[in-house]
């Protein structure tokens, strides 16, 4: 019978731990939900073709990209309410009674925790990048009303600008940065039914408060041959700073797809250290889980045998937030290019991981 003793010991910490992050998680979510449904009501209530179904529809599509954000939390609180439940049933005063040690009992949650990394990470990350770029899609034409789209793809930049005589879509093949610099330009004119009027093709563009400057261009238009020019300008409400904002953003971006979007951006010549970033973070995301049940342990353990329940609570958001912190501050760093990449994102977990070991080891029976 002692031989199946342990598993089933581990078996019943892994699903009281499950049940624990699954109740722990929908009432996180529950909460954001609420908030971020209010804050889109604040903001519909400015147009009138908003109603309440669209907002509540766009609410739910944002939920699991601010779910991703939550979740390390979820992981934390859940374990500290794991480890609080046992004591108050005196299941943990059995388990160790039983010989079992802290690092033996912990391995079953743990377990679970690196699971959770692994799912959020090859199936919660796609579906929310998914989602999430349908709301910016929604944010877009409902609560925001732009007439610009930009996208960057294997083919170089492309951007569509609505004019007072219809629109063009631009197209760079590279761009040079931090200058800004368009090369390799073609831009093509469409009048207001959407007829093609004419296409200017220029080695280099600039865009300039209020207009983009396009230098050394050959016009081509329908039934008449080439004509070179040495500069043209065309009006623009663009900033660089819309622009860039209008790029997938990290979190729009699946994890499997990330690899290719990253060589992408690189090759037309942007910045690609805040993808890279977000890419090994998210590789990080099962360690990090795993040193927030070790440091939910080295709060609880002690506390729960004195009934600190108060103290157990307070060391669990103080956990929380220092990790929070710590993690938004090097990704901060490493994407103004102030530390590597791989440091911004796997020094968080590595250290919280090793100081919740060390804690363990010192205070506990191992």
């Amino acid at each position: 019978m002692s031989r199946y003793f342990p598993s089933t010991i581990s078996r019943y910490l892994a699903f009281r731990y499950t049940i624990s992050f699954l109740q722990i998680l929908a009432a996180l979510l529950a909460i954001v939900y609420l908030f971020d449904t209010v804050e889109l009501l604040r903001r519909a209530a400015k147009f009138d073709n908003v109603p309440l179904s669209l907002v509540l529809q766009m609410g739910l599509l944002k939920l699991p990209d601010v779910g991703q954000i939550v979740l390390p939390f979820a992981i934390l609180f859940s374990a500290l309410y794991t480890f609080w439940l046992l004591a108050r049933r005196q299941e943990l005063v059995i388990i160790r009674a039983a010989g079992m040690s802290v690092w033996r009992f912990l391995g079953p949650i743990v377990f679970v925790a690196l699971l959770i990394g692994v799912i959020h990470i090859t199936v919660i990350n796609p579906i929310s990048a998914v989602l999430i770029s349908r709301y910016q899609v929604m944010e877009t034409e409902y609560l925001q009303a732009k007439e610009n789209t930009v996208s960057v793809g294997e083919q170089g930049l492309w951007l569509r600008q609505k004019t007072d005589d219809g629109g063009i879509i631009l197209h760079a093949d590279r761009v040079k940065m931090p200058e800004w610099k368009l090369n390799g330009v073609s831009v093509f004119y469409f009048d207001k039914q959407g007829d093609f009027v004419r296409r200017i093709d220029s080695s280099t563009a600039d865009l300039e408060p209020g207009e983009w400057i396009f230098k050394n261009l050959v016009v081509n238009r329908s039934g008449a041959g080439p004509e070179k020019k040495q500069f043209e300008t065309l009006p623009t409400d663009l900033t660089i700073t819309e622009i860039e904002d209008s790029f997938s953003t990290p979190e729009q971006t699946p994890f499997w797809t990330l690899p290719a979007y990253i060589r992408t951006m690189e090759a037309t010549g942007f910045d690609s250290r805040t993808l890279r970033i977000h890419y090994h973070t998210l590789l990080a995301q099962p360690l990090l889980f795993a040193a927030m049940i070790i440091l939910a342990a080295t709060v609880s353990l002690k506390l729960v045998r004195t009934n600190s329940t108060a103290l157990m609570i307070g060391g669990g958001v103080v956990i929380g937030f220092l990790v929070f912190f710590a993690t938004s501050f090097l990704k901060a760093l490493g994407a103004s290019d102030q530390i590597p990449v791989l440091l911004a994102a796997w020094f968080p977990p590595l250290i919280a991981l090793t100081m919740g070991v060390s804690v363990i080891l010192t205070t506990e029976d191992g």
